[in-house]
């Protein structure tokens, strides 16, 4: 006869698929701890993730984030439930230091353990921040390594991947340009606050894969309808860039850091926005990184109020890599009656939305 499911089952999540060791503890849908020590200021001389640093950073930072995550809460790990931890996608390096110290932890106590997807965390991080989510459920993730539109019929089993960036990410290219533009990294916060001194339509740069022979139609949908492209974008800023200096003139960083965010935001909504129309979505989840920057949030609330839909973004601090939104899809899975995963899976780097656990 198998153990009765935990009604609020407490679960302890960890992550570590890039640069923020995470660790995060919730009892069903309530948060009561959720550390998080960064190595980015390791990574700023660098202009970006160096994935050897970010690795021995997570090694270093697991067991004191551990540790303050326990004291916060106020249990110890005899009193959890199950364990949880990010096996991708991810860093492959980051992704083994957090899946090897959960299948310690797993050995030492007894405890069930979840291999659970990074993305898909994302959006479950939205039980913990405005409730239960609803049915006809949209999700657009946005972050410095993926820029994803999901459909979420069943968040602990059904999820389907709508569209995806085929190169640079939303967040990376921030990156890049802010680089372009003499701005230091991280790229995204830094052109959100210069470009509310610019012009964004100063200059017209390019919206990736927005033409009708990429996009088709509702009847016929071409095959990168719902996906992005930011290379071309970033590409065009660099050109602007050198024009400016080849001509001896000053480059206008404000208005070159309007116009490339605008261009940015522009698509990420639109494509969003249509995705849950055609899709009949009702109400969209933005989470990731970029959902902190202020003119995405400000264009999708816009345009979702426009269309109807309900936009859901959960507090800047939930949206960013942390330990809790692993521990909150967990609970789902494990409220959901669904199976441990066991000591026997390896990280995925390149894990799909698809297999929201292994």
């Amino acid at each position: 006869m198998s153990a009765p499911v935990p009604t609020a089952p407490l679960v302890l999540g960890i992550e570590s698929s890039c640069d923020e060791t995470g660790v995060g503890i919730v009892r069903g849908t309530e948060l009561l701890a959720n550390a998080v020590s960064s190595s980015m200021d390791e990574h700023v001389r660098f202009g970006g993730v160096i994935p050897e640093i970010a690795s021995r950073a997570h090694l270093d930072a697991f067991v004191p984030t551990l540790r303050s995550a326990l004291d916060t809460a106020g249990v110890t790990l005899e009193e959890v439930d199950a364990l949880a931890v990010t096996s991708g996608p991810g860093l492959s390096g980051a992704l083994m230091v957090g899946v090897a110290a959960a299948k310690a932890l797993a050995l030492a106590t007894g405890k069930p353990l979840y291999a659970i997807n990074h993305l898909v965390a994302h959006v479950g991080v939205g039980v913990l921040d405005g409730g239960d989510l609803p049915e006809s459920l949209g999700a657009l993730l946005v972050s410095g390594g993926h820029t994803e539109i999901l459909k979420v019929d069943a968040l602990a089993s059904d999820v389907t991947l709508l569209g995806a960036t085929i190169d640079d990410a939303a967040g990376e290219a921030y990156d890049k340009v802010a680089r372009l533009l003499g701005l230091g990294y991280p790229g995204g916060p830094v052109i959100d606050r210069i470009a509310k001194e610019g012009n964004p339509k100063a200059i017209r740069f390019p919206r990736g894969l927005t033409m009708p022979k990429f996009t088709g139609t509702a009847e016929n949908p071409g095959k990168h309808r719902y996906d992005f492209s930011f290379s071309g974008l970033k590409t065009a800023v660099a050109r602007c860039v050198e024009q400016y200096r080849a001509r001896g003139e000053e480059v206008p960083v404000a208005d070159i850091a309007a116009s490339f965010q605008e261009a940015v935001v522009d698509v990420v909504t639109s494509k969003a926005v249509l995705a849950c129309r055609e899709h009949g979505m009702s109400t969209l989840l933005l989470g990731g990184g970029v959902a902190a920057n202020s003119r995405l949030r400000e264009l999708l609330a816009a345009r979702c109020a426009s269309a109807g839909i309900a936009l859901r973004v959960p507090r800047p601090g939930l949206c960013t890599d942390n330990g809790a939104m692993v521990a909150a899809l967990a609970a789902q899975v494990v409220m959901a009656g669904g199976a441990p995963s066991g000591i026997g899976f390896a990280a995925d780097s390149g894990q799909p939305v698809t297999a929201i656990t292994l």
